[in-house]
């Protein structure tokens, strides 16, 4: 996807132009604009000039987003709040005059407040000043007036239109009025003078600019706060780097850090780029990346990332991703793309937002015609129609899916939850069953000592050595697991002669002056006599999902040591989560069916699947997609086809790239825990976009014929255009506000 940075778009109705005729240009397959960012987001193989000089035909600017000296995403383009410092200087000068405005308009008029002696009994001259007031507020916020309409003549009018027109139709009506006191007053006609004073609205035409100032400096702020966590992880990118250039020490730019360059990092530095640890060990804080905030102990041959913190021992490292491939920027890219992507349910919204301008200008008019028909004089069919014009705001549609998606994926970044595209942040609240690959996501996927039962004349720490010596050469993953044990526990191995990998399972050498035998149960009690204790025993583990391996030394067994894929410790209480929340859970495993199902009663899923070869995965995942929406959850190269068939790929951040690649949700803590809360905070989002679309639409349900008057004739409801322009300029705020909400939520936790 290629980003672009949009700039001219001020509501709903400009970004559905500007995606209307992108989507136009040859080549270009999809193309979805964030008025939340102001980005655009592009693919198809479509020229980038010719995209731009698209956007710029349809009344906008746009260019490529991102330079080297943004970083390797420059996904922070858009992001700067610029807005709300220019807002805030226009928003004080137009108080300033508005209150000299209403001063001599209502505070005279109304109440009866003191003017100079030179305007006692000269309401032309009361009208002149309110004109030139009013005109200067105008000037101040000419901004409305020029994009509202360079929309109109580009024939794509927007919120920036309503207001134009609904302020300049007040404006002209004022200015009308006003020559026609100036009649009344020459031909000596008092009581028409003061008629028509009543008439004017010079107050609104400036009062509608200046709530809708408030408004956007509110939205402008509020909208600020929703792009906190993508701005956040952006500051955290290191801006220099020390690099080894010929034996010497020097600083330079991150940028200019090349794959295999070596760069040292001290006590208290951040890393600058993903690299490999070849001289030094310490302990790394990598809270910024994963949330976990307890450091991390790394040693030589181990992997840093960029960002972190080396918080102790001085390290010497090779640089093996920079720029945009270290995990940081693949971080900013999977949260930005999915701000510049849209979620389905926003489809309804944007169709709403094309047409909702035109359609609102055309009410405004048959409301004018239609009072002016009843009998009403011009002024106040003027104001009913500026009225409608002034409370209707598509803003409020436009918004109400954006921000919630945004603050969504911010919270879910900050817990180490990646999602990312809108889509898939939406789509993963719907899922109602869960396919858990076993290996590495529901077990630790390494192979562990569970249980020790050595024989008589051996005890747990003469069995280990003894199993040490044998297997301390082989490369098979359960020999590993011994190693690690005896390691752990600072056994040392002795030397053997002779060692040999036997057919069936069994390993053998010479081990003082002697031959001992290691292998599984089946391999060994072929070899030597096995007790019907330890053949009970050997049983027992196997239905438990344990491999017990039995150790021989002259042909008489010294003990059987039990090794397991052991369970993480968050697994069962992760599932039962999801059961919680009504989701059935299903592990997936090509293991044998005994030690699935062991291993499943541990966890307590609800289904077990076993014996799945790697391509298999995919063809159960498909069947089950026919019962429900499904999301898979693996972490191996092997997961990589049932992540993409599923409907919704989860990968364990600690897997294959390639199974990250192939998901739509990366869990960059590598917990199963975060599937639930992901899944629960794709809930809290999906229902705040609800409850903002409900907002939106209810607000311009009830408020459009509120200002028509339609209640008039019934209720005696009426709508004064300045309220009229409060209530809009306060609509988009509330939905911004209102996603706010979702940085309080706790994903942790069932509500």
């Amino acid at each position: 996807m290629e980003q672009f940075k949009v700039t001219g778009m001020h509501c709903a109705a400009c970004s559905a132009r500007v995606e209307k005729a992108v989507l136009k240009v040859p080549g270009v397959t999809s193309c979805a604009v964030s008025l939340l960012t102001n980005s655009m987001g592009v693919e198809g193989d479509a020229d980038a000039q010719t995209i731009i000089s698209a956007v710029k035909q349809a009344g906008y600017g746009a260019s490529v987003n991102g330079d080297e000296s943004q970083g390797a995403t420059g996904a922070d383009a858009g992001l700067e709040d610029t807005d709300t410092p220019v807002l805030k200087k226009r928003l004080i000068a137009s108080i300033v005059f508005l209150a000299a405005l209403m001063y001599f308009s209502m505070g005279h008029m109304m109440w009866g407040w003191p003017l100079p002696k030179w305007f006692e009994g000269n309401h032309v001259a009361m009208g002149l000043l309110q004109m030139i007031l009013a005109a200067i507020i105008m000037i101040i916020n000419q901004h409305f007036f020029i994009n509202g309409f360079k929309g109109l003549i580009n024939r794509s009018p927007n919120m920036d239109t309503l207001v134009a027109l609904g302020s300049m139709a007040s404006f002209v009506w004022s200015v009308y009025v006003l020559f026609e006191m100036t009649g009344a007053q020459a031909a000596g006609d008092e009581k028409a003078v003061m008629n028509y004073m009543m008439d004017f609205y010079f107050e609104s035409a400036a009062m509608i600019l200046t709530l809708i100032t408030v408004g956007k400096m509110l939205e402008a702020r509020s909208k600020g706060k929703t792009t906190d966590a993508l701005k956040g992880l952006m500051n955290l990118a290191p801006k220099t780097a020390v690099v080894l250039i010929d034996g010497e020490e020097k600083t330079v730019a991150v940028r200019r850090v090349k794959k295999g360059d070596i760069f040292v990092v001290r006590p208290g530095e951040n890393i600058p780029v993903d690299g490999c640890i070849i001289e030094g060990n310490s302990a790394v804080n990598e809270s910024a990346l994963t949330g976990e905030s307890i450091p991390v102990d790394k040693e030589v041959g181990d992997m840093v990332s960029a960002a972190t913190i080396n918080q102790s021992g001085y390290i010497k490292c090779e640089a093996t991703r920079v720029g945009e491939d270290t995990t940081l920027s693949q971080i900013i890219k999977m949260v930005s793309d999915a701000a510049a992507t849209k979620a389905p349910i926003a489809k309804i919204a944007d169709k709403v937002s094309g047409v909702f301008v035109p359609v609102v200008i055309v009410l405004a008019i048959i409301t004018t015609i239609v009072w002016l028909i009843a009998g009403k004089e011009a002024g106040y069919a003027l104001a009913r129609g500026i009225s409608v014009l002034v409370i209707s705001c598509p803003c409020a549609l436009g918004l109400a899916t954006p921000v919630a998606i945004m603050v969504g994926n911010g919270v879910g970044a900050k817990n180490g939850i990646l999602f990312k595209t809108a889509v898939s942040l939406e789509e993963t609240g719907r899922v109602n069953i869960v396919a858990l690959d076993k290996t590495g996501t529901i077990t630790m996927g390494e192979p562990k000592v569970t249980d020790m039962i050595p024989t008589t004349g051996y005890d747990d720490k003469s069995l280990l050595k003894l199993a040490y010596s044998l297997e301390a050469k082989s490369e098979h993953p359960l020999a590993k697991a011994v190693v690690n044990e005896a390691e752990s526990r600072n056994i040392k191995a002795d030397e053997v002669d002779g060692f040999k990998i036997l057919p069936g399972n069994g390993l053998t050498a010479q081990y003082n002056g002697g031959t001992i035998t290691g292998g599984s149960f089946k391999f060994i009690s072929k070899q030597i006599n096995v007790s019907d204790e330890i053949r009970q025993k050997a049983e027992e583990l196997a239905k438990e999902g344990k491999t017990p391996l039995l150790f021989a030394q002259d042909n008489k067994l010294c003990g059987l040591i039990a090794v397991a894929d052991t369970i993480k410790e968050d697994s069962p209480a992760a599932v039962k989560d999801l059961k919680d929340m009504g989701i059935r859970v299903v592990m997936l495993t090509g293991d044998n069916e005994r030690t699935a199902k062991a291993i499943g009663a541990q966890a307590g899923v609800d289904e077990v699947i076993a014996g799945v070869l790697p391509d298999g995965k995919e063809s159960v995942i498909r069947e089950l997609m026919g019962q429900g929406k499904v999301a898979m959850v693996g972490d191996g190269i092997n997961d990589a086809p049932a992540l993409t068939k599923a409907n919704i790929g989860i990968a364990i951040g600690a897997g294959a790239d390639i199974a990250m690649d192939a998901a739509d949700v990366v869990l960059m803590k590598s917990r199963l825990s975060d599937v639930p809360a992901a899944i629960r905070l794709s809930r809290f989002t999906l229902r705040n976009i609800h409850e903002n679309l409900f907002w939106a639409f209810i607000y311009n349900i009830i408020g459009i014929p509120l200002a028509a008057g339609v209640w008039i004739p019934i209720f005696g409801w009426t709508l004064n255009p300045m309220f009229g322009a409060l209530a809009m300029s306060l609509s988009s705020f509330c939905v911004v506000t209102n996603a706010l909400r979702l940085n309080f939520v706790n994903i942790k936790k069932c509500k």
